[in-house]
């Protein structure tokens, strides 16, 4: 998604481009739709960075590097909109914390752990129920009254995951043998919905000065996690492509999808911008196709009608 239910803004928050910016950069900044498909381009595409990662450098290590330099680039970019926004944060730490280990932090972890298991095809149409993840979480917590129709999107849904994690496969389902990084990324999937929820209690600072203490927080939360990492012996400093790869995930899903993404909700507001989380599951398996060579299977077909169609209408009141 980096992610996949992104940072909202409120009213009379600072917007997201404080600096004076080229021509070009002015007219893309301008189109929420160009931002928003770019923006999905990229979180579909971090999961099959996340392929290629393997035997270049090792999941730990692209997560507390990731959000070490993503932290780096935003205070060198924004800092006085941080300055001003962290003191507001700091009264607000438990929700930083939240936000760092669980939205950023673990989620991050889980996906790129999961990324040594199964497929990209798969990675990005799990990715796609994280809403419907949202919407149960949002239920049950906060009590958020659900129509027949939007259970009946939640159990479409979830066939549509289950599909894919048993690939298909009614014995699988039987035997409860499914695949390792498909459970993972379910759970990854869980860990960014439990951030997502928190954000009803977000206080009324900028969407990017958010987003960069949360970097922050998640390279700490990162610490450990690279440390269990170097114990296990499992650990793996990039090669040359793992710095490219890493130069990628970094500027493309952590920092200009993010940027974007908030830019498109100043543009057209958070409920328009989050319809475009959809096209992840289907940006993703073409990608993956095409980088990775992967095969698309009946059941993934299958699957995505069912996850899309799900989420379509879970979303239809709310639309």
């Amino acid at each position: 998604m980096a992610k996949f239910v992104p940072l909202p803004t409120t009213p009379n928050q600072s917007k997201t481009w404080p600096m004076k910016r080229p021509a070009l950069f002015v007219k893309l900044g301008s189109n929420p739709y160009l931002l928003l498909i770019f923006t999905m381009v990229m979180w579909s595409a971090n999961g099959i960075a996340g392929r290629l990662a393997i035997g270049e450098i090792s999941p730990m290590v692209i997560v507390s590097m990731r959000w070490f330099l993503a932290s780096v680039l935003l205070f060198t970019l924004f800092r006085p909109q941080i300055a001003k926004d962290w003191q507001v944060l700091k009264h607000h730490l438990w929700l930083v914390a939240v936000g760092g280990i669980f939205g950023f932090a673990a989620f991050n972890a889980l996906f790129y752990l999961a990324a040594h298991h199964t497929s990209g095809v798969n990675m990005t149409i799990l990715q796609g129920s994280l809403p419907i993840f949202v919407l149960l979480g949002a239920t049950v917590v906060y009590r958020v009254g659900t129509t027949p129709l939007q259970w009946i999107g939640i159990s479409l849904t979830l066939a549509g995951v289950t599909m894919v994690a048993s690939q298909g496969s009614f014995a699988t389902l039987l035997t409860l043998s499914f695949n390792l990084g498909d459970i993972w990324l379910v759970a990854a999937c869980v860990m960014y919905a439990v951030f997502t929820l928190s954000l009803r209690h977000r206080p009324n600072v900028s969407g990017i000065g958010f987003f960069a203490i949360l970097a922050v927080a998640a390279f700490v939360a990162s610490i450990p996690l690279i440390g269990w990492e170097m114990a296990s012996g499992d650990t793996q400093w990039p090669t040359i492509r793992g710095w490219e790869l890493l130069a990628f995930i970094t500027l493309g899903p952590s920092l200009l999808a993010q940027l974007f993404f908030l830019r498109a909700v100043d543009l057209i507001g958070p409920s328009r911008a989050s319809v475009f989380t959809n096209l992840v599951p289907i940006f993703g398996p073409m990608i993956a196709i095409i980088v990775l060579g992967e095969a698309f299977h009946p059941y993934h077909a299958v699957a995505l009608i069912f996850v899309l169609s799900g989420i379509g209408l879970a979303e239809w009141r709310r639309t």
